[in-house]
């Protein structure tokens, strides 16, 4: 009997590489999740082992299906998306920093972050479906109630529009106007900087490389093979 187990073996080894193989391509052929190569299965199983690769699998499915569909509808998919995968955890606990940026990858696979690292996740995966990253900020604000910094995700329809905002503490997507818990600070995207001096109204400031935790960012997310996610539409 035993050396029958032993035979049976080989099989669930020659399925395995196939299987992935047939992952990436399904992947692959849904659109927005095209990004999600067999090259970085192969290295984040590496990083963060086998579990990750059903994750990814998730979250390109979920960029696939997203890509047609109208953009209220996108936005909604996402923010719905990290707000109930993704658990809060403060960067002392998670990353043992005072302050972290984590990868969309990172997060992911530790199913765990921030607000940062929230917004972070939304970013990139709705520019990845067809948000021109022009209606997207990352907004620093402070959270008036708890009396902390905070961060969001701000959607503009049109320039001057009152945004829509991505929130984890706040799971419904509502105009700033009507998120009077919220102060303004800064935002900044991948484009450009904004002083936010008070609602509706910004001073652009300059380049987004000017932020040390951004440039870092950027950087792990290209050692970890995710550079098609930097390649702006």
């Amino acid at each position: 009997m035993a050396s029958q187990g032993y035979l049976r073996r080989p099989k669930y080894a020659l399925a395995a590489p196939f299987l992935l193989l047939l992952f990436v391509y399904l992947v692959m052929a849904q659109g927005g999740g095209g990004f999600i190569t067999s090259e970085l299965v192969n290295k984040a199983k590496q990083l963060y082992g086998e579990s990750i690769a059903n994750k990814l699998q998730n979250w390109g499915g979920l960029l696939g299906k997203s890509e047609q569909i109208k953009e209220l509808d996108k936005l909604a998919r996402i923010n719905q998306y990290f707000n109930q995968n993704i658990a809060f955890v403060s960067d002392i606990k998670h990353w043992k920093k005072e302050d972290y940026w984590a990868t969309p990858l990172e997060t992911l696979a530790s199913a765990g972050g921030d607000c940062e690292d929230y917004v972070i996740a939304k970013y990139f995966s709705l520019i990845q479906i067809g948000v021109d990253q022009k209606k997207l900020r990352i907004t620093y604000v402070k959270a008036l109630k708890l009396n902390q910094a905070h961060m969001v995700l701000a959607y503009y329809a049109q320039p001057k529009s009152d945004p829509l905002i991505l929130d984890n503490i706040n799971p419904k997507i509502l105009p700033a106007s009507r998120r009077r818990d919220l102060a303004p600070v800064y935002s900044f995207n991948g484009l450009g900087m904004w002083l936010e001096r008070m609602r509706g109204n910004s001073i652009k400031m300059g380049d987004p490389n000017r932020l040390n935790m951004w440039v870092d960012l950027l950087v792990r997310m290209e050692e970890q093979g995710l550079q098609a996610l930097l390649e702006i539409k």
